[in-house]
């Protein structure tokens, strides 16, 4: 009897080593036909974790391991409903300030952010990013060096300016990329990789493994 390990895990043990990441995606759109106008989703490394939108108004868990997660911290998703919808009022403020810097007013018009950090298990390497896009195109990005924003185009000067006065968001930014999001990543990595691994190792998946081998 030859058994094999399977490839499944050394496509696991490769994914345990090296960058991770626990980022989030925010959209908000005007005129677009049949699409919510504020959608965000939450991720961790390729794996998706949560949807939201302004349609269905609350958080929706993709992954049912997720429950590993809030069992201990549903003071945490109570938090994060009642944020998202916060998030999306700052969303539709921010896509209106972004149209009146180029003088736009109706039509369809599209921002989009990616927030987040990646982590180095292999290095201790911590990266953040605070990154908006308006209509395809690179608009505004926060600097976690100098911890100011860098305006992509002309048209993002105005609204660098601004914000870099809000010394409390900035403050919040630094807190959350650099302390909070790395250890929440570190504990949904921990969970993930336990899971997976015990799905490996599980007496039905072992079984099918050796059938196949004989």
């Amino acid at each position: 009897i030859r058994i094999r390990v399977p490839g499944e895990l050394f496509l696991f043990i490769s994914k345990l080593i090296g960058m991770h990441s626990y980022k989030f995606f925010y959209m908000a759109s005007s005129e677009v036909p049949n699409f919510p106008e504020f959608v965000a989703v939450g991720m961790v490394d390729d794996i998706q974790l949560g949807h939201y939108d302004s349609n269905i108004k609350r958080v929706e868990l993709k992954q049912d391991w997720m429950k590993k997660v809030t069992e201990d911290e549903a003071e945490y998703w109570k938090r994060l409903n009642q944020r998202a919808v916060v998030i999306q009022q700052r969303f539709k403020v921010r896509l209106d300030t972004f149209k009146q810097s180029f003088n736009q007013t109706g039509g369809v018009h599209i921002v989009q952010n990616m927030y987040g950090c990646e982590w180095d298990d292999e290095t201790g390497d911590v990266n953040g990013y605070d990154q908006y896009g308006y209509d395809g195109e690179d608009f505004i990005v926060l600097d976690l060096k100098t911890w100011t924003w860098v305006a992509a185009q002309q048209q993002a000067v105005a609204i660098k300016q601004e914000w870099d006065k809000d010394k409390a968001r900035i403050e919040y930014h630094k807190n959350y990329l650099t302390n909070e999001c790395l250890d929440w990543l570190k504990k949904l990595i921990f969970i993930v990789d336990s899971l997976i691994l015990k799905s490996l190792f599980s007496p039905v998946h072992l079984k099918s493994v050796i059938k196949h081998e004989l």
